[in-house]
């Protein structure tokens, strides 16, 4: 075997384990080694430049120490873009965020701020860049392709964290009691029939499944409005499917139907009902008709309903979306909620490595809109508010 062969199986079998300077250094070392011709001959074998083995000749023979980490000398290599143009740095930066640079009229500031549209404006600025230089500009300056974050609340009620310090002393003055305590909400309605549902599931390969391309509701089939009671202390959740409208009236129904079904049964010696609800929608505390239903609920079951409200604008702090509901939505992703039954099915069919069961059932009943409470019905409702907030904690006792 002859040395040039030699030379090349050694530097194959080193391809990727050697820098920058370890490869100029080896192949000089080598070339110094064979003496006349060698630097030829590691040439042809190596492919590494005369001129790059040369310096590395250089480098063997002089006593200079690089930096731990370098592979050049300071100064070594192409000199960046950025250095020979000092104002590209800056004329990018106030492209990306023009409303932090003073320039909320930038041509960018409505459009799609793509690499090789941020490359066009600088080019129109008189730079000669690259979209492939701007995307490496972008990640020296700490930028990054990034969403949205909901974060945002709105305002912070100066009472908010006393109300959850409140809600959660009676949760557990009601767990110790062996009493129920429950969190309630509506899901987000959902389209029934062949629509997309958002997420992935396994499927043969280049078979996904064929939806609809527009999301118009079908009369026929109309929506699927999840109304759920989630059980804090047992873990467990039932769901009401409506067909109809989201409304206090329907709230209280599934209510109902829960201590029925299931409720009254874990509870035989139950005399209070604990109920956490947000602050708006169909369960809001300024809705008169779901103290209204909330009394005739206590008037059937003979419970003393205490209702504790969460503080405006902190809905996602309600254990039931994070304990129920969201583990619905994982279960349900990627697939088309074709029908009524399907949607029940697939609540029903929820579990959890923590031991969540969750029961489901298919709600036809109507639930008309605008039901107006009067003053009288109003003053004849046995409720109690407590002395904190007593828009947001009260109690209903049965007549």
């Amino acid at each position: 075997m002859d040395i040039e062969q030699t030379l090349q199986e050694k530097f194959t079998l080193l391809e990727g384990r050697l820098d920058e300077r370890a490869r100029r250094l080896l192949a000089a070392a080598e070339a110094l080694s064979i003496g006349r011709g060698g630097l030829s001959a590691v040439c042809r074998a190596t492919g590494v430049a005369v001129s790059t083995i040369r310096r590395g000749v250089a480098d063997l023979c002089s006593q200079e120490e690089f930096a731990p980490g370098r592979v050049r000398r300071p100064g070594g290599g192409r000199m960046r873009k950025a250095v020979l143009d000092p104002s590209l740095v800056e004329d990018l930066d106030a492209l990306v965020d023009p409303c932090s640079r003073g320039d909320p009229e930038s041509p960018l500031r409505w459009t799609v701020k793509s690499v090789r549209r941020l490359a066009d404006e600088l080019v129109a600025k008189g730079h000669v860049v690259s979209h492939v230089l701007v995307a490496q500009l972008l990640h020296g300056m700490e930028y990054s392709l990034q969403g949205n974050r909901k974060v945002q609340e709105g305002g912070k009620h100066p009472d908010r964290n006393a109300q959850f310090e409140l809600i959660n002393r009676a949760v557990k003055a009601m767990l110790r009691q062996a009493s129920p305590a429950i969190s309630v909400d509506t899901k987000k309605r959902e389209l029934v029939g062949p629509f997309k549902n958002a997420g992935r599931e396994w499927r043969p390969k280049g078979q996904p499944e064929e939806v609809r391309v527009y999301d118009f509701v079908d009369p026929e089939l109309g929506k699927a409005i999840p109304y759920g009671v989630y059980d804090i202390g047992r873990n467990e959740g039932w769901v009401s499917v409506g067909v109809d409208h989201d409304t206090a009236a329907f709230a209280v129904a599934t209510i109902g139907r829960w201590w029925t079904d299931l409720g009254s049964a874990r509870y035989p010696k139950a005399t209070n009902l604990l109920v956490v609800a947000d602050g708006g929608g169909s369960n809001g505390y300024r809705v008169r008709l779901w103290k209204w239903e909330l009394q005739k609920l206590a008037d059937t079951t003979g419970l003393t309903i205490s209702v504790r409200h969460l503080p405006p604008g902190t809905s996602k702090w309600n254990k039931i979306e994070h304990r129920l509901f969201s583990f619905i939505a994982q279960n349900w992703r990627g697939k088309p909620l074709l029908s009524h039954a399907t949607v029940v099915s697939l609540i029903a069919s929820t579990k959890t490595k923590t031991g969540l069961q969750v029961h489901a059932c298919l709600d036809s009943g109507k639930y008309p809109s605008k039901i107006k409470v009067t003053d009288e019905q109003m003053d004849s409702i046995r409720i109690k508010p407590d002395k904190f907030h007593g828009e947001w904690n009260y109690t209903i006792t049965p007549m």
